[in-house]
Order: structure tokens, then C-alpha cells, then sequence
């Protein structure tokens, strides 16, 4: 069995490279300290507002001032929908205050909605709870054309007026107006669906006796870095798709992108067709979406001195002849990533592969059939523990051919095993000799010993797509299996330490010296069923290979104690499944491993026995 121990130290030596490069690439980074800086000098505008220096054919989102009459109060119009509450500020008409209604931020009862968008101080409410937020917010204009007083276009410091709508709602638009006092009349109108997408049209209405131009535009701004989760394999930063291509940019590559010119610090793409620009965090996301078919500019900037993150979606400009109108639409995302419903945004309205905001990552032409599968596997069985339990066994059940040639070859590789010995006796120490003659036995007898290597390499890019699975799709996202369980996306709460809630007292808190040692439940069935597979074979004769099989399953229990439950279940199913196949094949060609002699064998002292009893003996 000298072959099949070797393919076992394979398969111990390739996990070990697993979590070696989990530890070395894909755990996450220190945490960044946040920065406070000062605003960057501002420029003063027509109408007394303060906003930040600007490029001609663009704006900056920040304001210290809103420049509002003397005695009056900024008015917000409510937001409320099955699931979005919040509000729009009439200065700037931003959509700066928005919660995810479906989604607490922890499992506690008492625990607030997740956040997503924040007012800055120029917009802030007291009946507004901000607390640990950051100002991150959606706001519209338009950029004056040339020979255009940048006073007689609305900006990010405009207060507008409410013309129709008292509660923006699904089936309930409303609609802002603003006249600049010289002939135009801007309206801008918000319509909302029952998830995440709000649709935006921007008017303008040309009572003057001239041709009036400007550009409308779209911006999303973030004041300072958010706080990022900071893993290798999970993007957060901006995301946009700019005629098929994907742009994804992390927060630390938007700090050192190059200087454009008038820009400052961008990234400038012209978009002919069809695309999308915004922030993307692990579950949320806040993204500009032009109509299907509109050109664009797409811009990603960072404001060095203020500390902001801004995308941009600016619109070619409109000429609008006198007693005429022109209207630009589109759309805005501000949710959750989840999957249905991005992915129905991508079949109405049509926004192009609206699907990749969720980072799939570098397997993802297995990531996605695999979400997509688990996915109808969950609607189906209503518990996605158990859907995860069942795409095992289905995933397994694609590769048994290779698993079952596997098994089989084992099989044969006993049946050699006097003619392996013959072989060896006659060559004596000439390992060449003893090479050439067993590679000619192989052959002759039709026996492929590297068969059962491949079960294992095909477990790595499967191991790895639905760890990212786990890990980034937020239907994972607090999503319980059985009783402790209460999130896959998170490990195993229990712990040895307190005999697993049996004991009056909480477990270790993570990041101490002891939660290392406080194996959770999973974790330690998942030691015990490495330790059974180790056992389908012999315990090798030579100590080291003895000695890294009897530490190698514990050394696993410890170190992915810490991985989402989710994924541990699905080793632990695999492991399982693998034991059965592996038991019930050899049995069937008449070498059934004799797995309670192999476990007494590991016993120190006692000699191992033989790798399998034969039929008939």
C-alpha cells in the first residue's frame, strides 16, 4: 500500500497548502486607522454656497454650508418601502439617509438596521441617528455649459422645493422644482421600486428667450475610508461595468491613482453604451446606472485634502432651445446584493451584467453555477445548512467517475502488492531498476497509480469557489442551520472551553491567546472525520509518515476552527461521503478496508495490520 499512502500524504500535503495559503494571502489585513482632515479650500459660488475646487465639466460633492433663507429650516421628504426607510434632503435634493430594513446589524433582537447612507454636516437632522457612520450620500446637478452662469444651474447646495409628492414610496414619486429666476425651470423627479432602485429624471424647462446648455450629472461621494473587512479575496472600493468590461478598484488604489488633468486624482472613462459606477462594500452597494443605451462619462476620483471618495456619472450636454424641454433618466441602486434582485435589475431596466457587482473572484466560472445551485437548492429545502449539505453530495456525485477510478485503482494497486514486494526483493537497492519494472507492471496490468490524485486536485478549486460563496453572497449572511447555529458566514460559536454552553460561563472572545484553544463543535467533528479517512488505510511503517498522519488531522481541527461554519460543514459532509465511497467501492472488488484494525494500528505500540481483508480470507 506504499502507492496509496503516498496518495494520502499527497492529499494531506495539498490541504496543508490550502490553509498555508489562507493564512499567508487570504486573511485579512490590519485593520486601517480612519483620518480626519480638514475640508480642502473651497470656492465660493454665485448663490454663497461653499463646495470644494472643481473641474469645468464636473462638481464635488462636499459642502460645509447649505445656503439656506434666513429663518427657514432644510425640509427632508420621507422614504419608506418594504425595504428602505429614510430620507431626501432638499438641499442638493441627496438621497443621503437610507436603512436596509431587512437587515440588522447583528443577530441581537435589539439590534439597529444596517445604515447604508449618511448626511454630512451640511445636511445633518438631530432626528437622524448617525452614530459610527460616515457621510456617504447621492446627489444631483448640472454642470453649466459655456457662456452659462454657474449661478442659474442647480448644484449640491440648491434648496428645492417640493412640487408634487409628500412620501416617496413604490407607486409614489416625487417630484423637486427649482427656478433660477431667469427663464429655466429645473424639475427632478424620484420614483422608487419595492428593493433597491430608484429611478432619477432630471429636467429642464426653457422659458427664456435664449438656448440655454448644461450637462446633468450624477455623483455618490464617501467622506473618509470606510471600514473595510481588508481580506485578499473580497473586493470594496468602486465597481462599475463600462461597456462590458468590469472596473473594480479598492479604496487604497483610488488614494494613488494618477493626476489627471482638472480631475485631480481620477480615473476618467468615456462609456459609449452601457455601464454603471459606484461603492461596493461585502453585502451593500450604491451605484449610478445611466439608461440602457446612454453615453456617459465615467469617472472615479479622490479629493486628497478633504479625504473623499467620489464616482461619477456625467451626461453629454443638452441645448435646449427657447419654450423647450429636455429629460435625462436614470437609475439608482442603493441595497443589498442579493442575487434575485440584482439580477433582476439586470433583465429590467436592462442594466448590463449588473450580476458582477458581486465579486465572484477568480473561479467564478464555478463560483456562479455553484451560488446559482445552492441557491435553487435553498428555495427548495428552506435551510441553507442543509442546501449546503446537499450540494455536497451533488458536487460529489459529478466527480464520482474520477472518485470511483480511484477507488478502484486502489483496489488493484492491493492486488500488486505481492508482485510489488517480488519486485523489490529482486532489485535490491537499485531504485531505478525498482522504478522501471513497477512502471512496466503498471502498464501491463492497466493500472494508473496518479488515479488517485485527481479527486483531490479537483476538491481545491471547488473548496475555494464555495468558500467565496460562503464568504461574499449575503444569503449566507446570518443565515442559521441547527440550533447554536445561527450564521454560516460566521464560525462556530461554540466552545470546548465552557463543554459547549453546558457551563455557566461565555467562551474566550475572539482574538485572545485561549479562543485558539477553544475548539468550536464543527471544528473537532471535522478532526474526526479526517482521522476516520486517514484510517480507510494502514498506518504507514515509516515513523515520520506515522507521525505527520497522527498529528495532521488535529493540526487541521485547530487551524479551521476559525472558518465560516458553512464551509466547515460542507468539509465535514465531503469527508464523510468520501468515507462511504471509499469503503463501499473496495468492498465491492474485494479489498474492504478494515478500518477498525487500522484505528487500533495507530495505537502506539501496536503494529499495523493489513490494509484491507480480501474476500475469502
Amino acid at each position: 500500500m506504499e502507492d496509496n499512502n503516498r496518495n494520502l500524504i499527497l492529499a494531506t500535503v495539498l490541504s496543508f497548502v490550502v490553509i498555508l495559503i489562507w493564512y499567508t494571502v487570504f486573511a485579512p489585513d490590519p485593520p486601517v486607522e480612519p483620518t480626519d482632515q480638514a475640508p480642502v479650500a473651497a470656492q465660493t459660488t454665485a448663490d454663497g454656497a461653499q463646495a470644494p475646487a472643481a473641474p469645468a465639466g464636473t462638481t464635488t460633492a462636499d459642502l460645509d454650508e447649505i445656503a439656506a433663507p434666513a429663518g427657514t429650516t432644510i425640509g427632508r421628504i420621507q422614504i419608506s418601502s418594504p425595504s428602505l426607510e429614510g430620507s431626501i434632503s432638499l438641499a442638493g435634493g441627496r438621497i443621503d439617509d437610507l436603512l436596509l430594513t431587512d437587515y440588522p446589524e447583528t443577530l441581537d433582537d435589539a439590534s439597529p438596521d444596517v445604515r447604508l447612507l449618511s448626511p454630512s454636516s451640511a445636511t445633518a437632522d438631530p432626528s437622524i441617528d448617525t452614530t459610527g457612520s460616515k457621510p456617504y450620500y447621492a446627489v444631483y446637478g448640472w454642470t453649466p455649459g459655456a457662456g452659462t452662469d454657474p449661478a442659474l444651474v442647480p448644484g449640491p447646495s440648491t434648496i428645492w422645493q417640493i412640487e408634487s409628492g409628500e412620501t416617496l414610496a413604490p407607486g409614489q414619486p416625487v417630484t423637486l422644482v427649482w427656478d433660477n429666476g431667469a427663464g429655466q425651470v429645473f424639475r427632478r423627479t424620484f420614483e422608487l421600486d419595492d428593493n433597491y432602485l430608484f429611478t432619477v429624471s432630471q429636467s429642464v424647462q426653457n422659458n427664456g428667450d435664449s438656448a440655454f446648455s448644461a450637462a446633468p450629472y450624477g455623483i455618490i461621494a464617501r467622506h473618509g475610508r470606510p471600514d473595510t473587512q481588508n481580506f485578499f479575496v473580497l473586493h470594496e472600493g468602486a465597481v462599475g461595468m463600462h461597456d462590458g468590461e468590469l472596473l473594480e478598484l479598492k479604496y487604497k488604489k483610488i488614494v494613488d491613482l494618477d493626476p489627471v488633468a482638472r480631475e485631480g486624482r481620477a480615473d476618467v472613462v468615456e462609456v459609449n453604451e452601457n455601464g454603471w459606477i459606484g461603492f461596493t462594500d461585502k453585502y451593500w452597494m450604491t451605484t449610478l446606472a445611466p439608461a440602457p443605451g446612454q453615453a456617459f462619462t465615467s469617472v472615479v476620483k479622490y479629493a486628497d485634502g478633504a479625504d473623499i471618495y467620489q464616482t461619477e456619472a456625467r451626461y453629454p450636454m443638452q441645448t435646449v432651445q427657447p419654450g423647450g424641454e429636455v429629460t435625462t433618466s436614470g437609475y439608482l441602486f442603493a441595497g443589498a446584493k442579493v442575487w434575485e434582485v440584482i439580477k433582476g435589475y439586470e433583465d429590467t431596466p436592462g442594466i448590463d451584467r449588473f450580476v458582477d457587482s458581486i465579486d465572484w473572484g477568480w473561479f467564478y466560472f464555478l463560483t456562479k453555477p455553484i451560488f446559482q445551485l445552492l441557491h435553487w437548492l435553498h428555495g427548495f429545502i428552506g435551510n441553507m445548512g442543509w442546501s449546503i449539505i446537499a450540494l455536497t453530495f451533488i458536487l460529489k456525485l459529478l466527480v464520482f467517475p474520477l472518485a470511483r477510478k480511484s477507488y478502484i485503482s486502489m483496489a488493484k494497486m492491493k492486488e500488486l502488492q505481492p508482485q510489488m514486494e517480488a519486485i523489490k526483493e529482486r532489485t535490491g537497492d537499485d531504485r531505478m531498476k525498482y522504478q522501471k519494472e513497477v512502471m512496466e507492471l503498471y502498464k501491463t496490468q492497466k493500472v494508473n497509480p496518479a488515479a488517485g490524485c485527481l479527486p483531490v486536485l479537483l476538491q481545491i478549486p471547488i473548496f475555494f469557489s464555495l468558500y467565496k460563496v460562503i464568504f461574499v453572497t449575503i444569503e449566507l449572511r446570518h443565515a442559521p442551520w441547527v440550533g447554536w447555529i445561527r450564521d454560516l458566514s460566521a464560525p462556530d460559536p461554540s466552545s470546548l472551553m465552557n463543554l459547549f454552553g453546558l457551563l455557566p460561563f461565555a467562551p474566550p472572545a475572539q482574538g485572545t491567546m485561549l479562543h485558539s484553544l477553544s475548539l468550536p463543535a464543527l471544528a473537532i467533528a471535522l478532526g474526526i472525520s479526517m482521522w476516520l479517512q486517514q484510517r480507510l488505510n494502514p498506518t504507514p511503517s515509516d515513523p515520520a509518515q506515522k507521525m505527520i498522519f497522527a498529528w495532521m488531522p488535529w493540526i487541521f481541527m485547530f487551524m479551521l476552527g476559525g472558518f465560516a461554519s458553512g464551509l466547515v460543514l460542507y468539509w465535514i459532509t465531503n469527508n464523510t461521503i468520501t468515507i462511504i465511497q471509499q469503503y463501499t467501492i473496495m468492498s465491492m472488488h474485494g479489498h474492504r478496508p478494515d478500518l477498525f484494525g487500522n484505528i487500533l494500528a495507530s495505537i502506539p505500540g501496536r503494529k499495523p495490520r493489513s490494509a484491507t481483508r480480501d474476500k475469502g480470507k
